[in-house]
């Protein structure tokens, strides 16, 4: 079988990414206001993490500096991805809360294969 590859260019995107996977309390709140949550698992949750893409940061201080500014409206994603009745979200949503809630990844780089913009 000949398979044909086009020729796709390898572009840096000037952005930054954080990787974002829920952990133990996120999946006992959704167990609690979710009856047929009931079979997942952490392992399920975690299967296919959001990708947030942020502006660029180039040292673990910008990435900590952009996680603040952005951590409320990750959270918020996070709790309408899974249940969207906002009455049974959790009223302390800091950042403390966020993250014993979730594991955020970073990576500095982003790269674009996408030929088209």
């Amino acid at each position: 079988m000949n398979l044909a590859f086009r020729e796709v260019q390898v572009r840096e995107l000037n952005r930054s990414a954080i990787v974002v996977t829920p952990k133990q309390p996120f999946l006992e709140w959704l167990h609690s206001v979710d009856p047929t949550s009931s079979d997942l698992t952490l392992h399920d949750l975690g299967r296919e993490p959001i990708i947030y893409l942020v502006p660029e940061c180039e040292s673990e201080e910008a990435f900590a500096d952009s996680l603040r500014e952005m951590f409320p409206v990750i959270f918020e994603d996070q709790l309408a991805g899974w249940w969207t009745d906002q009455s049974a979200w959790p009223v302390n949503r800091t950042l403390d809360t966020f993250q014993a809630w979730f594991d955020c990844q970073f990576h500095s780089m982003v790269m674009d294969l996408q030929d088209e913009l």
